[in-house]
């Protein structure tokens, strides 16, 4: 019988703290998946873990592992087993046309509601399954500022800056506002997205406060830094970081109408030369220089771009 136990928000943010490889998204997943399940069961037998109850129509009896193949990695799942009849996770049943049951909310509610769609009915979720969501949602919190306000330890030689212009829904109505990533190269040679923020506009003061926020965090050994030719960006990057910056090829072959290159072909070709950059801020046109051209004002970005500037 495999042990299940159930893990709270602040358990698994203690753990992704510990653990300096966590692996925050598939984490997350892995905590919302055993949620539901437990939700589901809870729904099923009438009564939550280890509550009495006069509505219980059976025990739980143990877990048993099964493995989930998503999007973030294979995860150990432990679903609950019980004493009189089955429980299978909705979410791992196979998809099926039709309204409501594909893609990403056909999952969120055969999660969420057992049946398919909201007990409530057309008026929406019941009481109970409103606060449902809302405790998923904070546990998802939780574990959100624990991977934005992790420490950053040891060097990261090369580091890509990029931001993305989203519509985020606020009291009032849906405004635009600009998400901004900092992916970077650690020095074992681990790639890892280290930070990111939403602002009200890409300005120069956003991104220094940004860059700020990084170095609070410990962010430290860079060599090099790579982003489109954004000049309040370009800015910072020399007041903050201090160190050589190189124009995205990505952003400057779009700027020139010119199709967009694989970046993980382009990436694989170029990383290994990104330590030839010299010292007087523009990286060695053999290593980073546009395909073809050799010219040094370009180089290669790892991380999908944003809207073009």
């Amino acid at each position: 019988m495999a042990e299940g136990p159930r893990m709270t928000a602040a358990q698994l943010a203690d753990k992704l703290l510990g653990d300096e490889h966590a692996d925050v998204l598939r984490e997350s997943v892995a905590w919302m998946a055993s949620q539901l399940m437990e939700a589901d069961v809870s729904a099923k037998i009438g009564a939550e873990l280890g509550e009495r109850s006069l509505e219980r129509t059976t025990h739980r009896n143990g877990y048993r592992p099964r493995d989930w193949d998503t999007r973030v990695g294979s995860i150990e799942l432990a679903i609950p087993r019980l004493r009189q009849g089955s429980y299978f996770p909705s979410f791992l049943e196979p998809r099926r046309a039709g309204p409501g049951r594909g893609g990403a909310g056909g999952l969120r509610q055969r999660g969420l509601y057992p049946q398919g769609r909201p007990a409530g009915g057309a008026d929406g979720p019941a009481p109970s399954e409103q606060g449902q969501v809302s405790r998923l949602c904070r546990g998802l919190d939780t574990q959100v500022k624990v991977f934005r306000e992790r420490p950053l330890q040891g060097a990261y030689p090369y580091l890509w800056l990029d931001a993305k212009i989203e519509r985020v829904r606020e009291p009032g109505g849906v405004r635009h506002k600009a998400l901004v990533v900092a992916y970077g190269v650690h020095a074992s040679g681990r790639r890892e997205v280290i930070g990111l923020d939403v602002g009200e506009a890409e300005t120069e003061a956003f991104w220094r406060q940004f860059l700020r926020s990084l170095r609070a965090r410990g962010l430290d050994g860079v060599r090099l830094c790579i982003s489109d030719a954004h000049q309040g960006l370009k800015n910072a990057i020399a007041q903050v970081l201090g160190c050589p910056w190189q124009r995205c090829t990505v952003h400057f072959l779009r700027q020139m109408g010119q199709p967009r290159l694989d970046p993980a072909v382009e990436v694989a070709h170029r990383l290994p030369l990104l330590g030839h950059a010299d010292q007087t801020g523009v990286a060695d046109g053999q290593g980073l220089g546009v395909l073809g051209g050799g010219n040094p004002t370009a180089s290669s970005s790892a991380i999908p771009s944003g809207r073009s500037r």
